[in-house]
C-alpha cells in the first residue's frame, strides 16, 4: 500500500454513495481517494461489479473481482434492503450525519423511495446531492425549453460514447466507428461530478447551502468531443474517424517501428525543425510545403510518408532514444510496458492492495493527483459485502440487540 495522510484533503467529509457500475462508484472512488469517508450502500445482492471479475486464480471466495477492487478502494461497505421501511431510516440516518450524497438510478428512483433531493434539501439544507444519469435531470437547466427526449431512457458506457459523438470520431481513417477503448463515457461524467462536488463542498461551507449536481453521461462525453463542435460551428465540417492523427496539427501521429509503434508530435515551427533535423531531412525543413503547420496540414500525407519511413528502419527505444529529449516522442505502450516502466513506479501509480481470498496481493491503478501537504492515495481495499454495516450503525446509536434483530429479518447484512 502506498503511503497516504489518513486524511487527505478530504478528511472529515462523509459521503453517502448510492451507485452502482462504474460512472458513480468511479466517482466516489475519486472523493475517497482525497480522503473522504465513503459509505457504500449496497442491496443484500451487492452491486452488481462484485461478480465481474477478473479473480486471481487462487481466489476460490470470490467476494469480489479486480473491476470491484479497482474503484471501491478506500470505502465502507453497508448493506441494507432498502424495500424494508427500517433500512430506510437507516439510511435516513446516514444522510443526516453525511456531507454529500451521490446516486446514478434513473430518474425517479430516489423520488420513489422517499429520498427526493426536494425534501432532503428541505431537511438538510447543507447536504450536496450529486446524480449521474445518462441524458439528466429535469431539476436543472432552461425550465422555458422542452425536456430532454432521453430522460427516462436507460444508458451505459457505450450509449454516450455514441450518442455524445466520441465514437463517431475514434477508429482508423475511412473506416467504421470505434468505441473508445477505455470506459469514457462513464469515466469522463465520473470525474465533471467529482469537481461538481468539491465546488459545491465550497459553497455550503462559506454559506451553509448544499445544492444539486446533475451530470449527463452524454453531457460529459460532449464536452470530450469540444473539437467536434467548433468545427462544425465554424464551417460545416463533420468530423470523422481519424485513425491516430489530427485533422489540425501535422505531426501528430502514431508511426510504425521495427518492434511496434511510437507516437511524434511536433507541429510547432520550432519542434518540427528539429524533427527534421534528427532525421536528417534537412530538404523538408526549407521546403514551402512545410513552412507552418496549416501548410503541414494541407501535405499531411507527405509528412507522414516521410516520418514512417524513418521510423520503421529503427526500434521503438531507438526512435525515442533519438527524438524524445528534443522531439515530443514516446512509445506506444501496452500494459506490459507500462508495469516495469520507471516512471510509473516513481509517480505510484501501481498500487498494491489486498485480495480477500488469494494469497497475493494486486495492484490497481493509483490516483494520478498528488500533492505536498494533504496528499490522496490507496490506503485499503475495497470492503466486502456488508463489512461495516454493524459498526457504521452501532456509531448511530443501534444496540447489539437492535442490530441482531435487523439481521434476522434481513433488513441488513
Amino acid at each position: 500500500m502506498t503511503a497516504a495522510q489518513p486524511s487527505g484533503p478530504l478528511g472529515g467529509v462523509t459521503v453517502v454513495d448510492l451507485t452502482h457500475a462504474l460512472a458513480g462508484p468511479y466517482c466516489t472512488m475519486v472523493l475517497a481517494d482525497l480522503g473522504a469517508d465513503v459509505l457504500k450502500v449496497e442491496s443484500p445482492e451487492g452491486d452488481g461489479s462484485r461478480r465481474m471479475g477478473p479473480y486471481p486464480p487462487d481466489d476460490s471466495e470470490r467476494h469480489f473481482g479486480g473491476y470491484f477492487n479497482s474503484v471501491n478502494r478506500n470505502k465502507r461497505s453497508i448493506c441494507l434492503d432498502l424495500r424494508q421501511e427500517e433500512a430506510r431510516e437507516a439510511l435516513e440516518q446516514l444522510i443526516a450525519t453525511a456531507d454529500v450524497l451521490v446516486e446514478n438510478f434513473r430518474a425517479g428512483v430516489m423520488d420513489r423511495l422517499g429520498f427526493s433531493y426536494e425534501r432532503l434539501h428541505d431537511q438538510y439544507p447543507a447536504l450536496v446531492y450529486a446524480a449521474i444519469r445518462g441524458f439528466g435531470d429535469n431539476r436543472t437547466g432552461n425550465h422555458e425549453l422542452p425536456e430532454s427526449p432521453y430522460r427516462d431512457w436507460p444508458a451505459y458506457d457505450v450509449v454516450a460514447q455514441a450518442m455524445g459523438g466520441l465514437t463517431a470520431i475514434t477508429g482508423p481513417v475511412g473506416g467504421p466507428p470505434i468505441n473508445a477503448g477505455a470506459p469514457a463515457g462513464d469515466i469522463v461524467p465520473a470525474l465533471f461530478s467529482t469537481v461538481g462536488i468539491v465546488s459545491a463542498l465550497r459553497h455550503a461551507e462559506r454559506t451553509g447551502e448544499g445544492q444539486f449536481i446533475d451530470v449527463s453521461m452524454y453531457d460529459a462525453v460532449l464536452a470530450l468531443c469540444e473539437r467536434s463542435v467548433y468545427q462544425y460551428s465554424y464551417n460545416g465540417e463533420v468530423a470523422t474517424p481519424q485513425g491516430t492523427g489530427n485533422p489540425q496539427i501535422c505531426p501528430f501521429d502514431a508511426f510504425p517501428t521495427k518492434d511496434g509503434w511510437v507516437t511524434i508530435a511536433a507541429p510547432g515551427d520550432h519542434h518540427w525543425r528539429l524533427l527534421c533535423e534528427l532525421m536528417g531531412r534537412f530538404d523538408m525543413v526549407e521546403d514551402p510545403r512545410f513552412e507552418t503547420n496549416l501548410d503541414r496540414v494541407a501535405h499531411c500525407a507527405a509528412i507522414r510518408e516521410a516520418v514512417t519511413a524513418w521510423t520503421t528502419d529503427r526500434t521503438k527505444a531507438e526512435v525515442v532514444a533519438e527524438l524524445a529529449p528534443l522531439v515530443p516522442c514516446g512509445p506506444v505502450n501496452t500494459i506490459e510496458d507500462i508495469v516495469v516502466d520507471p516512471h510509473t513506479a516513481r509517480r505510484e501509480m501501481l498500487v498494491h492492495i489486498p485480495q480477500p481470498g488469494s494469497n497475493r496481493d494486486v495492484y490497481v491503478a493509483g490516483t494520478p493527483l498528488k500533492m505536498t501537504t494533504t496528499s490522496p492515495g490507496i490506503r485499503t481495499r475495497a470492503p466486502l459485502l456488508g463489512e461495516h454495516t454493524s459498526d457504521t450503525l452501532a456509531r448511530l446509536g443501534y444496540t447489539p440487540t437492535q442490530l441482531a434483530a435487523l439481521r434476522e429479518s434481513g433488513v441488513i447484512k
